[in-house]
């Protein structure tokens, strides 16, 4: 039990750590494609796209780590982002500090 405890906490704090949450993500686009796509923004660092152990298909939203600030401000300054016909809803994740966060613990 506290070793999943630990893992979880991993997850809320890497999750963190990304630049951009991608929601609206098309069934049949892979973490790859995903990377290739924001890559012509800048320099992608990772991907992580969720998958649901039970259905063994991926939870239709990501986030994405870039190298730079610069990088994340191309990607929205455009206006619209299209994979495979689904329009992309893109949330730029904020960074807090911890005497920020609601949850002291986090």
């Amino acid at each position: 039990m506290a070793v999943a405890r630990v893992a979880r906490a991993a997850g809320r704090r890497s999750r963190q750590m990304f630049d951009i949450f991608v929601a609206e993500v098309p069934w049949t686009v892979s973490s790859k494609e995903l990377k290739e796509y924001f890559s012509q923004f800048g320099s992608v660092q990772r991907c992580q796209l969720p998958f649901d152990r039970d259905t063994g298909f991926h939870r239709r939203y990501c986030w994405i780590k870039f190298s730079t600030p610069e990088d994340v401000q191309n990607v929205l300054k455009k206006d619209s982002h299209i994979l495979e016909g689904s329009k992309l809803a893109l949330k730029q994740q904020t960074r807090r500090r911890r005497s920020q966060r609601r949850n002291p613990r986090e």
